[in-house]
This record gives C-alpha cells, structure tokens and sequence, in this order.
C-alpha cells in the first residue's frame, strides 16, 4: 500500500485572501493578480476571483492563471449578480483570517496592502479602509459631477453608520475575518457598496483606519456605474433604516408599484378626458400600460441581476400581467369584504393594496423571474 504522506513539505495555509469581484473583466485579471503578486511577497496570500458569469471569458482567463498557480481561486456564479454578494460570497469561501476586497479593474492601489495588514496586525483595528478623502488620497480624473455625486453619497451614509469614517463608499479596505463573520447575517448583499454595509450590519462600533491611495484610471474594459448602482445604493440605505425582515426586492418592488399608479392615473386622464373614450376603456388600457411599465421597470431595476432578454421578455410580460391581474381582484375583493365589515374605507384600501401587493411580488418572483434564474 502506497505511502499517503506527501512528498513535499506542509503547505501552509493563507494568512490573506484577496477577494476581486468580476464581470467582463478578461483583459485585467492577469495583470491583477500579477500585481498583487509582486506587492505581497513575503505573505502567505491567496486570490478568489468571484466571477458573475462574465460573457467575455472571465473565468475561462482565471481558470488558466489557477493552473499556474494554485493560490488563485475561482468562483464562478451563474444566475445572480451583484458586487457586494460576490464579495460576500468570496470572503466566506476561504479560511484566511484577514480579508481583503478590491476591484480588478487596476484602479485601487495593490502596493498598499502590504501596509494595510501591517497596520490591522500590529494595532487594536478591525478594519483598515484604503481612503480617497484623507490627506494624500485623491480621486484622480473624476469630473466635478462625480465627485459631487460620491461626496453626497458619503455624507448620507455617514449618517447611518455614525461613524467618521471619510469615505465610506471605498471599494478597497481590509479586515479580521471574526468581523464578517459577526455581521454576515444582517448583511443586505445588495448594490456596489460592501464596506458600507459592513458598518452599518456590524453589531459594535468598528476599530479602524483609513490610509489614503490615489484612485486610478481604468486602462481596459468598461466602468459598471451606471444609473442603477445609484438606485441599488439608496435601496441598501432604505433597508438598513427599515431593517432586514422586509426584502429589499419587495422595497423596489412596492416603489416601482407606486409609481405605476401615476401612469395609470396619466394613461386613464389621457384617455379619458381627453380623447373621449368611455372610462372602463380607459381602466383598462391604462392598467395594462401601468402593469407593462411595471414590468420594465423591475426588470432593469428590482431584477437586474436576473434580467430578462429577448424571447424570455415575452413570458416574462404575460406571465407578470397574469400574475398583477389576479393580485388587482385579490386587492378588490379583500378591500370590498373588509369595507362591509365596517372596517372602514381607508383601512380597508389599505389592507387590499397590501395584498395585493405580497401576491403580486410572492407570484411574479417564483413565475416571472425565478424561473430564468433555474
């Protein structure tokens, strides 16, 4: 029987995992890892890149560097999306006691790691928070729109963490492993935003420190900011101020519910009193435009991490129009029968537009969206 002890000496494990979030990022993940490479020699590192099912081949570039090297990992999600559930998902995938997350588009400052871990071990600190708002840190290129845009940003979420924490929309910091793992189950995973809701999730005030670094240019690929990240951001605010019993789908999917009462209410008044239609014509084209622009908009918006293309639209739309239908009779029927239980009229709306609304997001979740994600 052959001997099982290996030949080579203990591998020792990781004392650093580096956790870079992906999408479309083949051209950066080489040069990525490289960097770090040359930055943390000397310290026992491992990287998890935690790859979002990246059509460009992400994952297939990542794969060759692992075989090169087995300190790089992948991840690969497929079906969701997001960078601070990929985050979230690659720190709970190692056993490393000191995390690091950064992006793999090349404009965080890799050199300052060494430094970062130097600090968080040899001083009483949770987290070392790499700044672009302290003396010497800088947002390089940015115009003035955003850098006003991320100044707002970070005083609003000042406000929820009560922390002088200078710029807490960092996508660079470092931390204790213990500290993830304290706050993971009221971390929201939602938006871009991770170190935010890390402050925000924690069950303590956080020891840390904020080390300035110069935000650079992205040199390939394409930025993911977009109108979205900034809708996701202010949901992540919403539910950390209302707290984690109510999703944060059903957040958005109740504002979206909102606003497609407005254009029912333009459609109908269009129809209506301008072109001379009769009124249960009226109600029904204007239902239908509102149930349609509902369904786009949580698509973009509420879904977007499973978002709906081509073919997969047409089902989409008829199976959420079904699905609001019903929740409209549901919402009928159980506002009339409290009303004639002498409820009176302004809880009985209430109670019906609250139904209503559970049956149209718990329907549309399972037929709508979920059924793509499977």
């Amino acid at each position: 029987m052959p001997d099982p002890t290996p030949t080579r000496g203990p591998c020792l494990p990781p004392e650093l995992a580096i956790i870079i979030p992906t999408f479309n990022e083949a051209g950066n993940v080489a040069e990525i890892a490289r960097r770090i490479g040359v930055s943390l020699e000397g310290i026992r590192w491992e990287i998890l890149f935690v790859d979002d099912d990246s059509p460009d081949g992400t994952a297939e570039r990542v794969r060759d560097l692992a075989r090169q090297d087995p300190r790089i990992r992948l991840l690969r999600r497929v079906g969701r999306r997001g960078l601070s559930s990929a985050c979230i998902e690659g720190m709970l995938a190692t056993t490393a006691p000191y995390l690091a997350v950064i992006d793999a588009d090349l404009q965080h400052d890799e050199t300052l790691l060494p430094r970062m871990l130097e600090r968080l071990k040899s001083e009483e600190l949770d987290i070392v928070v790499g700044s672009r708002y302290v003396s010497g840190g800088s947002v390089g290129d940015w115009n003035q729109r955003r850098q006003a845009m991320s100044r707002l940003a970070s005083r609003m979420a000042q406000r929820l963490i009560h922390a002088d924490l200078a710029d807490p929309m960092s996508g660079f910091f470092l931390l204790r492993a213990p500290i993830l793992a304290d706050c993971v189950g009221d971390l929201s995973g939602v938006g871009y935003k991770i170190l935010l809701d890390i402050f925000a999730s924690s069950p303590r005030p956080l020891k840390f420190l904020e080390m300035p670094y110069g935000f650079r240019q992205r040199e390939r690929g394409e930025s993911k900011l977009d109108n979205a990240v900034l809708w996701e951001y202010l949901l992540m605010l919403l539910q950390k101020l209302i707290g984690p019993r109510i999703p944060v789908r059903f957040i958005a999917f109740s504002l979206i519910g909102g606003s497609g009462v407005l254009v029912h209410l333009a459609v109908l008044w269009l129809l209506n009193r301008l072109l001379g239609t009769s009124f249960l014509i009226g109600q029904s084209v204007a239902a239908l435009v509102a149930m349609t622009t509902n369904f786009f908009l949580n698509n973009v918006l509420t879904y977007r991490d499973m978002r709906l293309r081509g073919r997969q639209l047409i089902w989409g739309w008829f199976s959420f129009v079904l699905a609001c239908s019903i929740g409209a009779i549901a919402n009928v029927g159980i506002a009339t029968y409290l009303f004639e239980g002498d409820s009176g009229w302004v809880l009985s709306a209430l109670a019906g537009i609250l139904v209503g609304a559970v049956w149209n997001y718990a329907v549309t979740a399972v037929y709508t969206w979920r059924g793509k994600a499977g």
